[in-house]
């Protein structure tokens, strides 16, 4: 019985050290997978993002001329930003623009979420119609407000008309170009946000409105202290998304003001234009990649410091549990 005993013993210890000499190669074979399916991955970033980011901040101390030609310059476009007052006023244009957008666009796709989230009969077709323009390509929705907007034959200035009000040509007046692409704006990012509010909402247990119903607890003031609190993730989300993509515009500024025009044949361009715009303008119409460059890179910066910022001061507002 000793002896049988003995023998089993040897045997589950050599079993283990066979398993404990296979482990590290189990190991190493696990780990080759793991590189093998992300290596597309990192090669598509590597390749299409982090090393022309790299290239874009060496060419911004660089000055290109013809034929794809460039010589460094050292800090001179980033002097020239500091005192070109076209960066200056599309700086002062994506603010207004992103103070504006941002809080409208939150507020309004808030109030659409909270209305969409009652058992109401067809919601899902309001929830599909309100959607929709967050798939609309960009140029037909820049089509159809260009029209909109037309100061002669628009929609909007013939629904005023019979209250006596002459409405402007909004998207070539100065005064109003820019107030006009934040409604744009706002309106089309509706959907997409109402989208992470609806699933924010779902998400908070029903368990609590009802305890808090049955202690005596008004709609509002359930809302601001249940809702509100438990959807601070979902709002520090869409705000940072929100303000990351405002600071980028572009295509609404391009397809509404800046196709095929100039400052001299559309003086609303000037009053509309955004950082992005200008960077389109000199890397692509003056041919100042250089330029347009650093402008990128300054932009980057601006996103990442207020990005920072966001997540810095999250912690007084947003609860996670």
């Amino acid at each position: 019985m000793e002896t049988a005993g003995l023998e089993l013993v040897e045997k589950r210890d050599a079993v283990v050290a066979a398993a404990r000499h296979r482990q590290p190669r189990r190991i190493k074979k696990d780990f080759l997978w793991a590189y093998l399916m992300i290596a597309p991955l990192f090669l598509g970033l590597l390749i299409f993002y982090i090393w022309p980011a790299i290239q874009t901040f060496y060419f911004s101390f660089t000055k290109w001329g013809a034929f794809g030609k460039y010589s460094w310059t050292g800090l001179n476009n980033y002097a020239h930003i500091l005192s070109d007052p076209d960066i200056k006023s599309a700086l002062l244009n994506t603010l207004i623009y992103t103070v504006l957008s941002v809080p409208g666009s939150i507020v309004a796709s808030l109030i659409v979420a909270i209305l969409l989230n009652q058992k109401i009969r067809g919601v899902g077709i309001y929830r599909t119609l309100y959607f929709l323009p967050a798939v609309t390509m960009p140029a037909a929705i820049a089509v159809v407000w260009r029209w909109l907007y037309n100061g002669d034959y628009g929609l909007i200035n013939a629904v005023l008309r019979p209250f006596g009000i002459h409405g402007p040509h909004w998207i070539s007046d100065p005064h109003t170009a820019l107030l006009a692409a934040i409604v744009v704006a706002i309106w089309s990012s509706i959907g997409n946000n109402m989208v992470l509010f609806l699933a924010g909402l779902q998400s908070i247990p029903s368990t609590y409105h009802e305890a808090a119903a049955l202690d005596g607890a008004s709609r509002t003031s359930r809302f601001l202290r249940i809702t509100l609190p438990l959807l601070s993730p979902t709002i520090f989300f869409v705000i940072v998304m929100s303000m990351i993509s405002a600071f980028q515009v572009f295509d609404l500024i391009y397809l509404m003001f800046g196709a095929g025009s100039t400052l001299s044949t559309n003086p609303a361009l000037g009053a509309a234009q955004t950082i992005v715009y200008l960077f389109y303008q000199n890397a692509f119409m003056v041919d100042n990649k250089g330029y347009a460059a650093a402008i990128a890179i300054i932009l980057f910066v601006i996103i990442l410091c207020v990005t920072a910022v966001q997540f810095r001061l999250q912690k007084r507002w947003v609860h996670y549990s």
